[in-house]
């Protein structure tokens, strides 16, 4: 079942909602170097089909900015551009058509710049994501409550929206990340309850690596989403931003927000096994990343607990021993293949499942 979600308001980066009931999104970051366009829209292309449907973009200096001119012509996914410390590339930015702006107020400078970048997004309608880090908080909050806390956070974060709330500038939403899973929840829960009406962008920040970073998302992100808190989200990951979109639609899959693409169930292994699997998964999951439909397939080592998995599945697969392997669809046994069959098999078994 669904969790309730807070009911928050919605805005728009460029054509994707964000909040007010919308569709939870998933979001993610190039990695690339912006002032190197083929290669960052190389990355966004990918980034595409793997489903992201928001990109990020850091912009560190003049030239990245006006790099943001062919980057945009280059994709229509919604594009925000990542600005730290110097607001001028904040106005840069905007006039490149990028669709949202994400400012730390923590490092953008005095009150003043910020107020000429949110004047700048107000005349062209553009939102702006207030991007709240434990890592880069102001000095009087840091010393009012000894550290970095996460009610450190949202007083920042409420600071700086009340900067904006008093230009009549109300398209905002918020992240208040930190490294560890636990203050980060606290973070947003208490934003939630102090400032319930603004959408909130979940992640945990500098979560580590592939394992590291999805377990720490999986269990920050999840523990939100599950209390109805949270509107799009990010898996900060080190390496691939790919795996980074992965990982976040299974997170909302698994939550029961999002439907669509392959869950694949798939035993530990044991010494039942009667051939290995661990290396089929993989290429399994390689091979249909990007499969839209909703399809569950079924990946089993021996005769124990398979059949009964692969009956409950759309494609089975199971190990028999050798090179053999038993071939399920809708359920029932089809026939018995060679390993290296399997991917053609299963391709041809989800055009006969889109087909339906």
């Amino acid at each position: 079942m669904e969790p309730a979600r807070n009911k928050t308001r919605k805005l728009m980066v460029g054509n994707l909602a964000i909040g007010g009931g919308s569709p939870v999104s998933v979001q993610t970051m190039t990695k690339t170097d912006t002032r190197n366009v083929k290669d960052t829209i190389d990355q966004i292309r990918k980034l595409e089909e793997a489903g992201a449907e928001l990109i990020r973009l850091a912009v560190k200096d003049e030239d990245a900015a006006k790099a943001l001119v062919q980057i945009r012509a280059a994709t229509k996914l919604p594009m925000v551009a990542d600005i730290h410390l110097d607001y001028k590339l904040a106005l840069a930015a905007l006039e490149s058509k990028i669709d949202g702006l994400r400012i730390n107020p923590g490092n953008i400078g005095a009150r003043w710049k910020v107020e000429e970048v949110v004047r700048a997004c107000k005349e062209r309608k553009i939102p702006i994501r207030i991007g709240v880090n434990s890592g880069s908080l102001e000095k009087d909050l840091l010393q009012k409550y000894q550290g970095a806390t996460a009610q450190a956070m949202v007083e920042s974060a409420i600071r700086h929206a009340q900067i904006l709330e008093e230009m009549d500038f109300f398209d905002i939403k918020i992240s208040l990340k930190a490294s560890d899973v636990l203050r980060t929840v606290e973070a947003y829960s208490l934003a939630a309850q102090s400032i319930p009406q603004y959408p909130l962008h979940l992640g945990v920040t500098e979560a580590g690596s592939i394992l590291a970073g999805s377990i720490k998302s999986s269990l920050g992100i999840g523990i939100l989403l599950e209390r109805g808190i949270g509107d799009t989200i990010r898996v900060s990951l080190t390496g691939d931003p790919v795996e980074e979109v992965r990982v976040g639609f299974a997170i909302l899959r698994n939550l029961g927000l999002r439907s669509g693409g392959l869950d694949i169930v798939s035993c530990p292994n044991c010494g039942r096994l009667e051939g290995e699997i661990a290396s089929l998964v993989n290429d399994i999951e390689k091979e249909f990343a990007s499969y839209k439909n909703t399809v569950r397939i079924a990946v089993m080592g021996c005769s124990v607990n398979g059949p009964g998995e692969s009956r409950e599945a759309d494609i089975g697969v199971i190990a028999a021993g050798g090179d053999t392997m038993l071939f399920y669809e809708s359920g029932k046994f089809v026939k018995k293949i060679n390993r290296d069959e399997i991917i053609s098999e299963i391709r041809l078994a989800l055009e006969r499942i889109s087909s339906r």
